[in-house]
C-alpha cells in the first residue's frame, strides 16, 4: 500500500469511524424507545429477527440497495473500470444486478413454503434433517464471514491511505456503533439504517458524478473526458480491449472479471442469511415488489460510481492533481480498492477525502448490520434452540443473539487484521468468494424450488463442489505460474476457473445423487417447512397463512419468474453482448448518451428508495410527531395507537390486517 503522506490528519480518521457510529447508535436507542412508548412494541427474539414480517415494498427496496452496497460495490467496481475501461463499471453493475432480481424468486417462494421461518437454514433443517442442516450452516457462515471481511479491509485500506489510522485499529473500531444499534433494535435498526444510509451516499455520488461531468477545472463534461481517454488510449493502448480503447465493452480483463463476478455474487446473496432475514421481514403482498425495485435501483449505484470514478482516475493521472502524480498507482493500492479515494481528492481536495471516509463507512455499516442479522439467528434459531435448548424462551433467544454478534464482531476484527499482515486485500477476497461458497448456490436453491432433489445431493453437491472448485482454483495457479502466492492465486485465469467449477459442478453431482441407484427423487410434500412455528414459544399454535394471502403468493411466484428471467436476460446478454461481440468503441455523442442515462436512472433509484418509503410510512411519521409534540406541549393523555395505526412499525410499514392486505392486493 501506499506510504504517502496522509490527506487528512489521523484524528479525523480515528474520530469518523468512532463518532458516525455512535450517532448512529444514538439514533436507534432513541427510535427504539419512541416505539415502545408511543407503539406499544416490545423486542422480543421474534420481533428483532423478523421486524413482525410486516415491512413494505420502498423500505425493502432502500435496504437492499444499502445492503449490496458494500465497500466493494463502490471501490472494487471503481478499481475494475480503471483496470479495463468503462465496461469494467457495467460489468460489475449487471453482473452483481441479476442476483438481487433472481432472489426474489427465492423470497417469494420461501414465504409461501415456510411462512413462518426465521431463517432460510430452518427450511433447509425441516426437509433433510440434521446432517444437511450443518453443511449449509458452515456454507452460510463462510459467506458471513467472507461479506464482512471484504467491508472491513476495504474500509480499513481507505481510513489508513486518507488519514493513517492503523487498520489494526479500524477494522475493531468500526463495528462499535454498528453492534450497538443492531443489538438495541435489531433488524428494524437494519432497515432504518440502511435507509439512511442510502440517502447519504447516494448525496456523495451525486456530487462526484457533478464534479466530475459539469465542475471539474480538468474534466468538466462528458465530452472532455471522452477526448481525454480517447488521447490516452492512442499514447498508451490498453491491451485486450478493442482498439486499446478505453471506451468499450470488448474487454479481455473486462470479460473475464464479468464471468468471475456473475459467480461470485450468486454465492453472496443466494448463500447470505441476511438476505433471507429481509424477506421473512416482508409483508407477503411487498416481497417481489421490493426486492425487483430494489436490484433495478442498485444497478445504477455501481454504474454510476464505477463510470465517472474510474474513468476520472485514468484520466487526472496524468495532471499533477494526481496523488501519486508522475507515477501510475501500484497494482496492490488497486487491488486494495484506492482507486476511488485517489479520484476523490485529485477532484475536491480534502473535501473528497472526507467524503470518500464518509461514503465508505455508510457501505460497511448497513452490511455489516445485516452481517449480525443473519450470524445471530443463525446462532439463536439454528444452532441453539435446534441442538442445545429445544425450550429455549424469548430472553434466552435474545440472550443469544446479544453474545453472538459480540464474537463474531471481536472475531471479525481479529480476521481482518490477520488479512492485512499476510497481504490479502478487498480484491482478492472478491474474486476468491465464489470458489469458497458457489457450490452450495444450486442445492440451496433447489431446496425451495424442486421437491424431487435428494437428501444425497443436497447433502453432498456443496461438499464435493468446494473439493472440486479448490482443486481447479490451485491446480490451475500451479500450471500457469509455477508458484503459489497472493499473486499468483489472484490471478484472473486461477480465479476464473475456481469460480466455474464451483458454481456448475452440482449439475452433474445432484442428477448422479437424486437419479442414479442406490439413489432416488425425494418427492418432497413441503409439509415439514410448513410446519415451523413462528413464536417463541414452543406451545404457540401453528400460524397458517390465510387464503388470501397464499393466493397472492402464488400469483406472485409466477410473475417473478417470469419478470426475474426477462430482466436478467437484459442485463446479462440483451444490453452488453452486442456492445461486446461488436467491439464498439464509444463516439463522442454515444458516451455522453452513457453518461446522461447513467444519470437520470440513478435519480429514478432515488425516488424509489429514498420517496417511497417515506410516502409509505407517512401515518406513522405523522402519528409519531404528533404524539412527541403532545408529549413536549404536555397534552400527551393516554398513549395509545389510532385505528389506522393497528399493526404499524417504526418503519411505517404494517402488519396488516388481513382485510387491509386484500384491499392494497386489488
Amino acid at each position: 500500500m501506499s506510504t504517502g503522506e496522509a490527506i487528512l490528519p489521523v484524528g479525523v480518521g480515528y474520530g469518523l469511524t468512532i463518532a458516525v457510529g455512535f450517532l448512529f447508535a444514538l439514533l436507534m436507542v432513541g427510535i427504539t424507545w419512541s416505539l415502545k412508548r408511543y407503539s406499544h412494541e416490545q423486542q422480543t427474539s421474534e420481533e428483532f429477527t423478523t421486524a413482525g414480517r410486516s415491512l413494505k415494498s420502498g423500505l425493502v427496496a432502500s435496504s437492499v440497495v444499502s445492503t449490496w452496497t458494500w465497500a466493494a460495490t463502490l471501490l472494487q467496481s471503481t478499481s475494475v473500470t480503471y483496470q479495463y475501461g468503462i465496461s469494467g463499471a457495467l460489468w460489475y453493475a449487471g453482473g452483481a444486478c441479476v442476483q438481487i432480481i433472481l432472489f426474489a424468486t427465492l423470497a417469494i417462494e420461501l414465504k409461501r413454503r415456510a411462512p413462518n421461518a426465521h431463517t432460510f437454514l430452518e427450511v433447509v433443517k425441516a426437509r433433510y434433517g440434521a446432517i444437511t442442516h450443518g453443511v449449509f450452516i458452515v456454507f452460510c457462515c463462510f459467506t458471513n464471514i467472507l461479506v464482512t471481511a471484504m467491508l472491513l479491509t476495504g474500509g480499513a485500506s481507505v481510513i489508513e491511505f486518507l488519514t493513517g489510522a492503523p487498520t489494526s485499529a479500524t477494522v475493531f473500531l468500526f463495528p462499535i456503533g454498528v453492534v450497538i444499534y443492531t443489538l438495541h433494535g435489531g433488524i428494524k435498526a437494519t432497515f432504518i439504517t440502511d435507509y439512511i444510509n442510502t440517502l447519504v451516499f447516494l448525496i456523495i455520488i451525486f456530487s462526484f458524478a457533478f464534479t466530475t461531468y459539469a465542475t471539474n477545472d480538468i474534466l468538466g463534461s462528458p465530452s472532455q473526458l471522452w477526448q481525454i481517454l480517447t488521447n490516452l488510449a492512442s499514447e498508451r493502448p490498453l491491451s485486450g480491449n478493442a482498439g486499446g480503447s478505453y471506451l468499450t465493452m470488448r474487454s479481455q480483463g473486462g470479460g473475464e472479471f464479468f464471468v468471475i463476478n456473475l459467480i461470485g455474487n450468486f454465492g453472496t446473496v443466494f448463500l447470505d442469511n441476511a438476505y433471507y432475514n429481509k424477506a421473512i421481514a416482508t409483508s407477503p403482498v411487498h416481497a417481489l415488489p421490493g426486492y425487483v425495485m430494489g436490484g433495478l435501483s442498485w444497478f445504477a449505484v455501481p454504474w454510476v460510481t464505477a463510470t465517472c470514478m474510474g474513468l476520472a482516475a485514468l484520466a487526472l493521472e496524468g495532471y499533477p492533481v494526481w496523488p501519486t502524480y508522475p507515477e501510475r498507482m501500484l497494482d496492490a493500492d488497486v487491488t486494495a480498492g484506492l482507486v476511488l479515494p485517489n479520484a476523490a481528492v485529485a477532484m475536491l481536495g480534502k473535501g473528497g477525502a472526507v467524503a470518500t471516509i464518509i461514503l465508505a463507512y455508510m457501505a460497511i455499516m448497513s452490511t455489516y448490520s445485516s452481517e449480525l442479522i443473519s450470524v445471530s439467528s443463525i446462532s439463536a434459531y439454528d444452532i441453539y434452540k435446534t441442538y442445545i435448548n429445544p425450550k429455549a424462551t424469548g430472553k434466552q433467544l435474545m440472550r443469544i443473539n446479544y453474545i453472538s454478534m459480540t464474537a463474531f464482531a471481536l472475531f471479525m476484527g481479529g480476521f481482518a487484521t490477520m488479512l492485512y499482515y499476510i497481504g490479502v486485500g478487498m480484491g482478492y477476497l472478491y474474486l476468491l468468494m465464489g470458489v469458497i461458497i458457489s457450490s452450495a448456490v444450486v442445492p440451496a436453491t433447489l431446496t425451495l424450488v424442486w421437491s424431487g432433489q435428494s437428501w444425497a445431493a443436497a447433502t453432498f453437491s456443496p461438499i464435493l463442489g468446494f473439493c472440486c472448485s479448490m482443486a481447479c482454483w490451485l491446480g490451475t495457479t500451479y500450471a500457469t505460474a509455477g508458484e503459489f502466492s497472493v499473486a499468483t492465486t489472484g490471478a484472473n485465469t486461477p480465479m476464473l476457473v475456481g469460480n466455474v467449477v464451483a458454481l456448475l459442478s452440482p449439475f452433474i453431482f445432484i442428477p448422479i445423487l437424486t437419479y442414479l441407484p442406490p439413489f432416488k427423487p425425494q418427492n418432497y410434500d413441503w409439509v415439514s417447512m410448513a410446519s415451523i412455528r413462528k413464536d417463541d414459544s414452543a406451545e404457540e399454535p401453528f400460524d397458517a397463512p390465510a387464503a388470501d394471502e397464499t393466493r397472492q403468493l402464488n400469483r406472485a411466484a409466477k410473475t417473478a419468474r417470469v419478470l426475474c428471467v426477462v430482466l436478467a436476460l437484459c442485463f446479462i446478454i440483451l444490453w452488453p453482448m452486442p456492445l461486446f461481440g461488436t467491439g464498439y468503441v464509444f463516439g463522442r455523442e454515444f458516451f455522453t448518451g452513457w453518461v446522461v442515462v447513467g444519470i437520470i436512472w440513478l435519480f429514478c433509484s432515488s425516488g424509489v428508495v429514498v420517496f417511497l418509503p417515506l410516502w409509505q410510512s407517512r401515518r406513522t411519521i405523522a402519528h409519531t410527531v404528533k404524539s412527541v409534540w403532545a408529549d413536549v406541549t404536555g397534552k400527551g393523555g393516554k398513549r395509545g395507537k389510532p385505528e389506522v395505526m393497528q399493526g404499524q412499525s417504526v418503519s411505517g410499514d404494517v402488519t396488516p390486517a388481513r382485510v387491509d392486505e386484500k384491499a392494497e392486493a386489488k
